[in-house]
């Protein structure tokens, strides 16, 4: 009956996008209002990253049952969005994605799900994985179609695309993703034992591969600072981003993030406060020339603050490498790009 009741709300109260060249001498405002729901803003905010747009500034609230938020975005020359048959783009997804409709695979690969295999890894970082991972898959007569790869804090993650190198179909035989599986757990496990390789394939469903990325190793848990054994770490921690996690009255936790700024830093924090299942209710992001600053007032979808010290060490540990990893290293490989 609640989701009937829901579904009558959003019929009722369409979410309303608003784009508007007028209001802002250097970026493109855009206002999304729609009926509120958990993961609601990371939505909006993929829909868009996914359009390689830069935001330069947002102003979030949803408290209660409604969600506003207003974006400042700029066009990867940092120039407003004129192109009509764009702007148009932008405002079906956005008012698709606010209306709870499944997200376009757009970030996810070149090629609809059902026509590859999805293989997602984790493991210990090294200088040569991906090529050593993409020979194994050739020496089992896979064709790898596209891969991305994530290193931070010793770890590596990576979503791969592969098919069957002679009839170019997904791969579905039990025994041979067996095998697969073997021999490549065999090349990242490393010589770190302390944490184990994985290799598992991707669950069915919408969720983009930058924010799969994100789940693997938030769930591999890169966030700890280990010290790998006879390795030495030499770290600018000035070039750190910084947080802060703070308590006020007995309603919220402020989240303050103050970091160097790059593209797609408001997704990697959405991405990972919703994954925690953190709630924003309010906040502000500001960029500058070279910095970046983000604001956010928060509860657990429970309804409650952070609670405890360890509580908000985890916090600060998981956002720091919410910012890190993009940042650390990121490998692309497309086979349509490989001469």
């Amino acid at each position: 009956m609640d989701d009937e009741y829901a579904k009558l709300i959003r019929r009722l109260n369409p979410p309303r996008v608003v784009i508007d060249n007028d209001a802002c001498d250097d970026a493109t405002v855009i206002q999304v209002d729609s009926v509120n729901k958990h993961g609601i803003l990371l939505k909006v905010v993929q829909v868009l990253t996914d359009m390689n747009l830069v935001i330069t500034k947002a102003y979030i609230s949803s408290d209660g049952e409604w969600f506003m938020d207003v974006f400042n975005v700029v066009d990867q020359d940092g120039k407003k969005i004129r192109d009509k048959e764009v702007m148009d783009y932008i405002q079906r997804r956005l008012e698709s994605n606010a209306s709870f409709a499944p997200s376009l695979r757009g970030s996810v690969g070149v090629m609809p799900a059902e026509e590859h295999t999805a293989i997602e890894l984790t493991g210990t970082d090294r200088p040569g994985l991906l090529s050593e991972v993409c020979a194994v898959l050739t020496d089992l007569h896979c064709n790898v179609v596209n891969a991305e790869i994530w290193t931070h804090n010793t770890r590596a993650a990576a979503v791969v695309h592969v098919t069957d190198d002679s009839t170019g179909c997904a791969i579905n035989d039990p025994k041979r993703l067996e095998t697969i599986r073997e021999l490549l757990c065999n090349v990242l496990r490393g010589n770190d034992d302390s944490k184990t390789a994985t290799m598992t394939l991707s669950p069915p469903g919408v969720t983009s591969r930058e924010r799969r990325l994100h789940q693997i190793m938030f769930a591999d848990r890169d966030y700890e600072r280990v010290e790998r054994a006879g390795f030495t770490r030499f770290e600018d921690k000035s070039s750190r981003p910084h947080v802060t996690v703070l308590n006020i009255e007995r309603d919220y936790t402020v989240v303050s993030m103050r970091s160097k700024d790059r593209p797609k830093l408001l997704f990697d924090i959405v991405c990972t406060l919703t994954d925690m299942e953190y709630v924003v209710f309010h906040g502000m992001v500001s960029t500058g020339r070279m910095e970046a600053y983000q604001e956010f007032y928060i509860r657990h979808v429970d309804g409650l603050p952070v609670s405890s010290d360890a509580e908000r060490e985890r916090v600060v540990q998981c956002l720091e490498a919410a910012i890190e990893r993009r940042a650390s290293e990121v490998i692309i490989y497309r086979s349509d790009l490989i001469c």
